[in-house]
Protein backbone atom coordinates (compact mmCIF):
# COMPACT_ATOMS: atom_id res chain seq x y z
CA UNK A 1 0.00 0.00 0.00
CA UNK A 2 3.09 2.21 0.45
CA UNK A 3 3.53 2.14 -3.20
CA UNK A 4 0.18 2.92 -3.83
CA UNK A 5 -1.68 6.81 -3.97
CA UNK A 6 -5.40 7.96 -3.97
CA UNK A 7 -7.58 9.18 -6.87
CA UNK A 8 -7.19 12.47 -5.20
CA UNK A 9 -3.41 11.85 -4.48
CA UNK A 10 -3.06 11.69 -7.85
CA UNK A 11 -5.07 14.55 -9.17
CA UNK A 12 -2.85 17.02 -7.26
CA UNK A 13 0.12 15.21 -8.34
CA UNK A 14 -0.71 15.35 -12.30
CA UNK A 15 -2.47 18.86 -11.69
CA UNK A 16 -6.18 17.25 -12.92
CA UNK A 17 -9.39 16.48 -11.01
CA UNK A 18 -10.52 13.30 -9.27
CA UNK A 19 -13.02 13.22 -11.95
CA UNK A 20 -10.66 12.91 -14.35
CA UNK A 21 -8.58 10.07 -13.10
CA UNK A 22 -11.63 8.47 -12.15
CA UNK A 23 -12.33 8.16 -15.45
CA UNK A 24 -8.90 7.01 -16.58
CA UNK A 25 -9.37 4.57 -14.19
CA UNK A 26 -12.96 2.73 -15.22
CA UNK A 27 -11.43 3.26 -18.89
CA UNK A 28 -8.52 1.10 -17.69
CA UNK A 29 -6.02 3.89 -18.95
CA UNK A 30 -3.65 4.08 -15.88
CA UNK A 31 -1.33 0.77 -16.00
CA UNK A 32 -2.09 -0.84 -12.69
CA UNK A 33 -4.67 1.02 -11.01
CA UNK A 34 -6.56 -1.36 -9.00
CA UNK A 35 -10.43 -1.35 -7.44
CA UNK A 36 -10.84 -1.88 -3.93
CA UNK A 37 -13.91 -1.52 -2.87
CA UNK A 38 -15.33 1.94 -4.20
CA UNK A 39 -11.84 3.10 -4.26
CA UNK A 40 -9.32 3.31 -6.76
CA UNK A 41 -5.47 3.05 -6.18
CA UNK A 42 -2.94 3.96 -8.35
CA UNK A 43 0.94 2.95 -8.25
CA UNK A 44 2.68 5.92 -7.09
CA UNK A 45 5.53 5.82 -10.44
CA UNK A 46 2.00 5.98 -12.61
CA UNK A 47 2.00 8.81 -15.28
CA UNK A 48 -1.34 10.75 -16.97
CA UNK A 49 -1.96 9.26 -19.92
CA UNK A 50 -1.81 11.58 -23.29
CA UNK A 51 -5.55 11.43 -23.75
CA UNK A 52 -8.82 9.19 -23.03
CA UNK A 53 -9.24 5.82 -24.90
CA UNK A 54 -11.64 7.79 -27.75
CA UNK A 55 -10.24 11.22 -27.79
CA UNK A 56 -8.13 12.27 -30.33
CA UNK A 57 -4.90 13.54 -28.76
CA UNK A 58 -4.05 16.89 -30.91
CA UNK A 59 -6.99 18.42 -31.36
CA UNK A 60 -7.18 21.85 -32.59
CA UNK A 61 -6.73 23.97 -29.28
CA UNK A 62 -10.04 25.72 -29.45
CA UNK A 63 -8.25 29.43 -29.85
CA UNK A 64 -5.55 30.39 -31.55
CA UNK A 65 -2.95 31.58 -29.35
CA UNK A 66 -0.77 29.79 -26.92
CA UNK A 67 -2.47 31.75 -24.16
CA UNK A 68 -6.04 30.07 -23.54
CA UNK A 69 -5.78 31.75 -20.31
CA UNK A 70 -5.98 35.18 -21.89
CA UNK A 71 -8.74 34.65 -24.42
CA UNK A 72 -12.39 34.77 -23.40
CA UNK A 73 -12.17 31.41 -22.62
CA UNK A 74 -11.77 32.56 -19.01
CA UNK A 75 -13.91 35.71 -18.40
CA UNK A 76 -15.11 35.39 -15.11
CA UNK A 77 -13.27 35.75 -11.18
CA UNK A 78 -13.67 33.07 -9.57
CA UNK A 79 -14.27 30.54 -12.76
CA UNK A 80 -11.07 29.38 -13.42
CA UNK A 81 -11.30 25.57 -12.69
CA UNK A 82 -15.10 25.86 -14.42
CA UNK A 83 -13.40 27.19 -17.38
CA UNK A 84 -10.97 24.46 -17.64
CA UNK A 85 -13.74 21.43 -16.96
CA UNK A 86 -15.42 22.72 -20.11
CA UNK A 87 -12.38 21.70 -21.99
CA UNK A 88 -11.89 18.28 -20.80
CA UNK A 89 -13.07 16.84 -23.73
CA UNK A 90 -9.69 18.35 -25.79
CA UNK A 91 -7.20 16.76 -23.52
CA UNK A 92 -3.92 19.15 -25.05
CA UNK A 93 -6.49 22.83 -24.28
CA UNK A 94 -7.61 21.35 -21.27
CA UNK A 95 -3.96 20.67 -20.16
CA UNK A 96 -2.20 23.63 -21.33
CA UNK A 97 -5.35 26.09 -20.11
CA UNK A 98 -4.50 24.14 -16.65
CA UNK A 99 -0.77 24.85 -16.79
CA UNK A 100 -1.28 28.64 -17.36
CA UNK A 101 -4.02 28.61 -14.67
CA UNK A 102 -1.56 27.02 -12.63
CA UNK A 103 1.40 28.97 -13.21
CA UNK A 104 -1.37 32.17 -12.65
CA UNK A 105 -2.08 30.76 -9.30
CA UNK A 106 2.50 30.32 -8.34
CA UNK A 107 1.94 26.51 -8.70
CA UNK A 108 5.45 25.76 -10.32
CA UNK A 109 5.65 22.28 -9.99
CA UNK A 110 2.40 21.36 -11.56
CA UNK A 111 3.49 24.20 -14.34
CA UNK A 112 6.84 21.71 -15.32
CA UNK A 113 5.25 18.94 -15.24
CA UNK A 114 2.36 20.18 -17.42
CA UNK A 115 5.29 21.61 -19.76
CA UNK A 116 6.92 18.60 -20.06
CA UNK A 117 3.42 16.60 -21.23
CA UNK A 118 3.15 19.11 -23.90
CA UNK A 119 6.86 18.88 -25.03
CA UNK A 120 7.49 15.11 -24.57
CA UNK A 121 4.08 14.37 -27.10
CA UNK A 122 5.33 16.91 -29.95
CA UNK A 123 1.64 18.20 -29.98
CA UNK A 124 0.80 20.82 -32.56
CA UNK A 125 1.47 24.69 -33.56
CA UNK A 126 0.29 26.44 -30.10
CA UNK A 127 0.75 23.81 -27.40
CA UNK A 128 4.18 23.60 -28.55
CA UNK A 129 4.62 27.48 -28.14
CA UNK A 130 2.65 27.12 -24.87
CA UNK A 131 4.75 24.60 -23.62
CA UNK A 132 7.88 26.24 -24.32
CA UNK A 133 6.69 29.51 -22.45
CA UNK A 134 5.37 27.51 -19.74
CA UNK A 135 8.76 26.03 -19.24
CA UNK A 136 10.50 29.24 -19.66
CA UNK A 137 8.39 30.40 -16.37
CA UNK A 138 9.68 27.58 -14.69
CA UNK A 139 13.31 28.95 -15.37
CA UNK A 140 12.72 32.21 -13.89
CA UNK A 141 10.96 30.92 -10.74
CA UNK A 142 13.62 27.90 -10.30
CA UNK A 143 16.95 30.48 -11.24
CA UNK A 144 17.87 27.34 -13.86
CA UNK A 145 19.70 29.18 -16.71
CA UNK A 146 19.59 26.02 -18.86
CA UNK A 147 15.84 25.22 -18.57
CA UNK A 148 15.65 28.47 -19.49
CA UNK A 149 17.65 28.64 -22.91
CA UNK A 150 15.92 24.75 -23.31
CA UNK A 151 12.37 26.69 -23.35
CA UNK A 152 13.54 28.81 -25.97
CA UNK A 153 14.66 25.61 -28.42
CA UNK A 154 11.42 24.81 -27.93
CA UNK A 155 9.58 27.07 -29.14
CA UNK A 156 12.15 27.82 -32.22
CA UNK A 157 11.41 24.15 -32.70
CA UNK A 158 7.40 24.53 -33.25
CA UNK A 159 6.22 23.31 -36.44
CA UNK A 160 5.63 26.28 -38.65
CA UNK A 161 3.81 25.93 -41.56
CA UNK A 162 3.78 29.39 -43.15
CA UNK A 163 5.87 32.39 -42.45
CA UNK A 164 2.97 33.84 -40.66
CA UNK A 165 3.42 31.10 -38.18
CA UNK A 166 7.19 32.14 -38.48
CA UNK A 167 6.43 35.29 -37.43
CA UNK A 168 4.65 34.32 -33.92
CA UNK A 169 7.58 32.12 -33.03
CA UNK A 170 10.21 35.20 -33.27
CA UNK A 171 7.10 37.07 -31.15
CA UNK A 172 6.85 34.17 -28.51
CA UNK A 173 10.48 34.65 -28.16
CA UNK A 174 10.42 38.10 -27.53
CA UNK A 175 7.79 37.57 -25.51
CA UNK A 176 9.95 34.79 -22.87
CA UNK A 177 12.73 37.61 -23.29
CA UNK A 178 10.19 40.55 -21.86
CA UNK A 179 10.16 38.51 -18.87
CA UNK A 180 13.78 38.95 -17.75
CA UNK A 181 12.91 42.69 -19.12
CA UNK A 182 15.06 42.12 -22.27
CA UNK A 183 12.71 43.55 -24.78
CA UNK A 184 15.76 44.02 -27.72
CA UNK A 185 14.33 41.71 -30.04
CA UNK A 186 10.81 41.86 -30.43
CA UNK A 187 10.04 42.03 -34.69
CA UNK A 188 9.88 45.55 -35.49
CA UNK A 189 5.98 45.35 -36.69
CA UNK A 190 5.42 44.68 -33.17
CA UNK A 191 7.15 47.49 -31.85
CA UNK A 192 5.02 49.52 -34.61
CA UNK A 193 1.80 48.58 -32.65
CA UNK A 194 0.64 47.07 -35.36
CA UNK A 195 -1.04 42.93 -34.62
CA UNK A 196 -2.11 42.35 -37.81
CA UNK A 197 0.30 39.66 -38.44
CA UNK A 198 -1.37 38.02 -35.85
CA UNK A 199 -5.01 35.66 -35.10
CA UNK A 200 -7.76 37.75 -33.10
CA UNK A 201 -7.35 34.96 -30.55
CA UNK A 202 -3.97 35.94 -29.62
CA UNK A 203 -4.09 39.64 -29.65
CA UNK A 204 -5.66 40.17 -25.96
CA UNK A 205 -2.59 38.63 -24.72
CA UNK A 206 -0.39 40.73 -27.71
CA UNK A 207 -1.79 44.17 -26.02
CA UNK A 208 -0.18 43.29 -22.93
CA UNK A 209 3.22 42.69 -24.10
CA UNK A 210 3.15 45.63 -26.12
CA UNK A 211 2.37 47.38 -23.28
CA UNK A 212 4.94 45.63 -21.16
CA UNK A 213 7.35 46.56 -23.95
CA UNK A 214 6.25 50.63 -23.76
CA UNK A 215 6.60 50.17 -20.35
CA UNK A 216 10.26 48.80 -20.35
CA UNK A 217 11.46 51.77 -22.91
CA UNK A 218 9.81 54.31 -20.74
CA UNK A 219 11.59 52.53 -17.90
CA UNK A 220 14.66 52.65 -19.58
CA UNK A 221 14.88 56.18 -20.83
CA UNK A 222 13.61 57.70 -17.30
CA UNK A 223 16.38 55.81 -15.61
CA UNK A 224 18.67 56.89 -18.90
CA UNK A 225 19.78 53.13 -19.75
CA UNK A 226 18.92 54.73 -23.27
CA UNK A 227 18.68 58.21 -25.01
CA UNK A 228 15.66 58.74 -27.42
CA UNK A 229 15.65 62.04 -29.11
CA UNK A 230 12.67 64.19 -27.64
CA UNK A 231 12.20 62.21 -24.71
CA UNK A 232 13.59 61.96 -21.23
CA UNK A 233 12.63 61.46 -17.50
CA UNK A 234 9.37 60.20 -16.97
CA UNK A 235 7.81 61.79 -19.75
CA UNK A 236 6.77 58.47 -21.71
CA UNK A 237 5.93 56.88 -18.63
CA UNK A 238 3.76 59.42 -17.83
CA UNK A 239 2.02 59.15 -21.06
CA UNK A 240 1.26 55.10 -21.11
CA UNK A 241 -1.50 55.32 -19.31
CA UNK A 242 -3.10 57.07 -21.89
CA UNK A 243 -2.29 54.24 -24.47
CA UNK A 244 -3.85 51.11 -21.53
CA UNK A 245 -6.72 52.86 -20.57
CA UNK A 246 -8.83 52.37 -23.77
CA UNK A 247 -7.28 48.92 -23.91
CA UNK A 248 -8.52 47.79 -20.14
CA UNK A 249 -12.07 49.01 -21.20
CA UNK A 250 -11.98 46.95 -24.39
CA UNK A 251 -10.68 43.87 -22.28
CA UNK A 252 -13.76 44.73 -19.69
CA UNK A 253 -15.90 44.94 -23.06
CA UNK A 254 -14.41 41.31 -24.51
CA UNK A 255 -14.66 39.35 -21.52
CA UNK A 256 -11.04 38.65 -21.57
CA UNK A 257 -10.17 38.42 -17.82
CA UNK A 258 -6.66 38.33 -17.30
CA UNK A 259 -5.53 40.59 -19.79
CA UNK A 260 -7.99 43.13 -17.88
CA UNK A 261 -5.47 41.95 -14.97
CA UNK A 262 -2.42 42.41 -16.32
CA UNK A 263 -3.04 45.97 -18.05
CA UNK A 264 -4.19 46.98 -14.68
CA UNK A 265 -1.42 46.18 -13.03
CA UNK A 266 0.56 48.17 -15.72
CA UNK A 267 -1.61 50.79 -15.85
CA UNK A 268 -0.67 51.59 -12.25
CA UNK A 269 2.76 51.03 -12.31
CA UNK A 270 2.91 53.84 -15.10
CA UNK A 271 1.11 56.13 -12.66
CA UNK A 272 2.89 55.08 -8.97
CA UNK A 273 6.15 56.01 -11.10
CA UNK A 274 4.54 59.14 -12.52
CA UNK A 275 3.59 60.03 -8.56
CA UNK A 276 0.16 59.69 -9.36
CA UNK A 277 -1.01 57.37 -6.40
CA UNK A 278 -5.00 57.78 -6.49
CA UNK A 279 -4.90 56.73 -9.86
CA UNK A 280 -2.72 53.92 -9.21
CA UNK A 281 -4.48 52.60 -6.13
CA UNK A 282 -7.81 52.22 -8.32
CA UNK A 283 -6.12 50.40 -11.11
CA UNK A 284 -4.09 48.17 -8.21
CA UNK A 285 -7.83 47.69 -5.84
CA UNK A 286 -9.68 46.63 -9.26
CA UNK A 287 -7.32 43.93 -10.14
CA UNK A 288 -6.90 42.76 -6.90
CA UNK A 289 -10.80 42.00 -6.68
CA UNK A 290 -10.25 40.14 -10.20
CA UNK A 291 -7.60 38.44 -9.53
CA UNK A 292 -8.22 37.06 -5.38
CA UNK A 293 -11.45 34.50 -6.21
CA UNK A 294 -9.12 32.01 -8.32
CA UNK A 295 -5.72 32.97 -5.74
CA UNK A 296 -4.09 34.31 -8.53
CA UNK A 297 -1.08 34.79 -6.21
CA UNK A 298 1.68 34.18 -8.92
CA UNK A 299 0.43 37.53 -11.06
CA UNK A 300 0.12 39.86 -8.49
CA UNK A 301 3.78 37.73 -7.27
CA UNK A 302 5.06 39.33 -10.67
CA UNK A 303 4.58 43.14 -9.79
CA UNK A 304 5.41 43.52 -6.33
CA UNK A 305 8.96 44.35 -7.24
CA UNK A 306 7.60 47.47 -9.15
CA UNK A 307 5.63 48.92 -6.25
CA UNK A 308 8.28 48.95 -3.55
CA UNK A 309 5.78 47.40 -1.19
CA UNK A 310 2.77 49.53 -1.86
CA UNK A 311 1.19 46.37 -3.63
CA UNK A 312 1.13 44.06 -0.25
CA UNK A 313 -0.01 46.92 1.78
CA UNK A 314 -3.38 46.86 -0.83
CA UNK A 315 -3.48 43.03 -0.58
CA UNK A 316 -3.55 43.35 3.43
CA UNK A 317 -6.56 45.41 3.58
CA UNK A 318 -8.30 42.50 1.43
CA UNK A 319 -6.97 39.69 2.81
CA UNK A 320 -3.83 38.85 4.90
CA UNK A 321 -3.88 35.89 3.74
CA UNK A 322 -2.86 36.89 0.26
CA UNK A 323 -0.75 38.69 1.07
CA UNK A 324 1.43 36.14 3.39
CA UNK A 325 0.97 33.94 -0.30
CA UNK A 326 2.48 36.35 -2.35
CA UNK A 327 5.64 37.50 -0.10
CA UNK A 328 6.22 34.15 0.44
CA UNK A 329 6.37 34.10 -3.57
CA UNK A 330 7.84 36.33 -4.12
CA UNK A 331 10.74 34.79 -2.04
CA UNK A 332 11.10 32.34 -4.64
CA UNK A 333 10.32 34.76 -7.84
CA UNK A 334 12.64 37.36 -6.87
CA UNK A 335 16.11 35.62 -6.45
CA UNK A 336 15.28 33.52 -9.88
CA UNK A 337 13.92 36.22 -11.76
CA UNK A 338 17.53 38.10 -10.85
CA UNK A 339 19.41 35.48 -11.44
CA UNK A 340 17.91 34.67 -15.09
CA UNK A 341 17.95 38.36 -15.90
CA UNK A 342 21.18 39.27 -14.93
CA UNK A 343 23.04 36.03 -16.50
CA UNK A 344 21.00 36.62 -19.74
CA UNK A 345 21.73 40.63 -19.25
CA UNK A 346 25.16 40.33 -18.14
CA UNK A 347 24.20 42.19 -14.67
CA UNK A 348 24.67 41.72 -11.07
CA UNK A 349 20.86 42.69 -10.11
CA UNK A 350 19.95 43.57 -6.41
CA UNK A 351 18.08 40.81 -4.32
CA UNK A 352 18.61 42.02 -0.92
CA UNK A 353 17.40 45.71 -0.65
CA UNK A 354 13.90 46.51 1.21
CA UNK A 355 11.18 47.92 -0.09
CA UNK A 356 12.12 51.57 0.58
CA UNK A 357 15.80 51.14 -0.07
CA UNK A 358 14.30 50.26 -3.87
CA UNK A 359 12.18 53.01 -3.74
CA UNK A 360 14.55 55.47 -3.16
CA UNK A 361 17.13 53.54 -5.56
CA UNK A 362 14.57 53.74 -7.93
CA UNK A 363 13.71 57.58 -7.54
CA UNK A 364 17.62 58.28 -8.01
CA UNK A 365 17.84 56.06 -11.22
CA UNK A 366 14.87 58.10 -12.43
CA UNK A 367 17.39 61.43 -11.76
CA UNK A 368 15.99 63.10 -8.73
CA UNK A 369 17.90 64.98 -6.28
CA UNK A 370 17.99 63.98 -2.65
CA UNK A 371 16.01 67.20 -2.13
CA UNK A 372 13.05 65.73 -4.51
CA UNK A 373 13.43 62.38 -3.30
CA UNK A 374 13.44 63.55 0.31
CA UNK A 375 9.58 66.11 -0.43
CA UNK A 376 8.39 63.52 -2.20
CA UNK A 377 8.41 60.59 0.46
CA UNK A 378 8.26 63.04 3.56
CA UNK A 379 11.79 61.95 5.00
CA UNK A 380 15.00 63.96 5.03
CA UNK A 381 17.63 64.97 2.92
CA UNK A 382 20.28 62.86 5.00
CA UNK A 383 17.75 59.62 5.22
CA UNK A 384 17.59 59.83 1.15
CA UNK A 385 21.57 59.97 1.04
CA UNK A 386 22.20 57.45 4.11
CA UNK A 387 20.33 54.81 2.13
CA UNK A 388 21.41 55.80 -1.82
CA UNK A 389 24.97 55.21 0.01
CA UNK A 390 23.36 51.77 1.75
CA UNK A 391 22.39 50.65 -1.61
CA UNK A 392 25.60 51.32 -3.25
CA UNK A 393 27.48 49.70 -0.76
CA UNK A 394 24.95 46.52 -0.80
CA UNK A 395 25.20 45.98 -4.59
CA UNK A 396 28.90 46.62 -4.86
CA UNK A 397 28.58 49.30 -7.16
CA UNK A 398 30.76 52.57 -7.80
CA UNK A 399 28.70 55.12 -8.34
CA UNK A 400 24.79 56.57 -7.78
CA UNK A 401 24.90 56.50 -12.11
CA UNK A 402 25.63 52.56 -11.68
CA UNK A 403 22.33 52.30 -9.99
CA UNK A 404 19.79 51.78 -12.80
CA UNK A 405 21.53 48.94 -13.69
CA UNK A 406 21.16 46.49 -10.14
CA UNK A 407 17.35 47.25 -9.91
Amino acid sequence: MNELMTVADAAQKWGVTPRRVQGLCKEGSIKGAVRFGRAWMIPTHAVLPSASKGVEPHLPMPRRSPFLDMTNLYHTAGLADACAEMLVNNPEAHTLFEAQIAYRRGEVDKVYDKARYFLSLHSGFYAILGGGMLLAQCAIWRGDISLWYEAKRHICEAPCRSEHEREIVSLSLAIVDSTIYDNKDYPEWFTSGSLSALPPDAHPAAKVYYIKYLYMAAYAIASRQIEVEGLQGLALMRMIPNTIEPLITQATVDKTLLPEIYLRLSCAVAYYNSGDRARAVAHIDKAISLALPDQLYGVLTEYVRHFDGFLEERISLVDENATEAVRELYKTYSVGWAKISGSVRNRNLAVNLTAREREIAKLTAFGFTAREIATALYISESTVKQTVLRVIQKTGISSRTEIAYVL
